[in-house]
């Protein structure tokens, strides 16, 4: 099971399903809202730094996976994360509208719609039992 996880938050390579990617969405949810909600202003500044990144690649890797699943490419991670970054902590203006819409978009798209039937140029369907030897 560790390698599952470590592929899960470290690879974007191949495709998951719906459950494992709400799963990891809400870890890294979960994560970032406990960082933020135990470090104070000052160390923030400092440790985030190092903290973000770790949780910005994390989450490019879930990200794309899921989209592999949708058939898309993954580079439409940086669309969702940067529509994040927009929006974050709250939308204000005409532009974090728009950007709301996109994360909107991608909650349908990655958190409701199933994935592709069937094997697509990003690997095999993760729902399909493996094929005997």
């Amino acid at each position: 099971m560790r390698n599952d996880w470590k592929d899960l938050f470290l690879s974007s390579a191949g495709r998951i399903s719906r459950a494992p990617f709400l799963v990891a969405a809400a870890v890294l949810i979960s994560v970032t809202a406990l960082y933020e909600g135990i470090v104070g202003r000052v160390l923030h500044w400092i440790t985030g730094w190092f903290v973000y990144p770790v949780l910005v690649f994390c989450a490019a890797s879930v990200l794309s996976k899921r989209l592999h699943d949708r058939g898309r490419s993954g580079w439409w991670s940086a669309l969702i994360l940067f529509a994040v970054l927009v929006v974050w902590p709250h939308p204000v203006g005409f532009l974090d509208f728009l950007f709301s819409l996109v994360l909107l978009w991608t909650v349908i798209e990655l958190g409701v719609m199933p994935g592709e039937q069937g094997a697509n140029r990003y690997g095999p369907n993760p729902l399909s039992p493996p094929a005997a030897a």
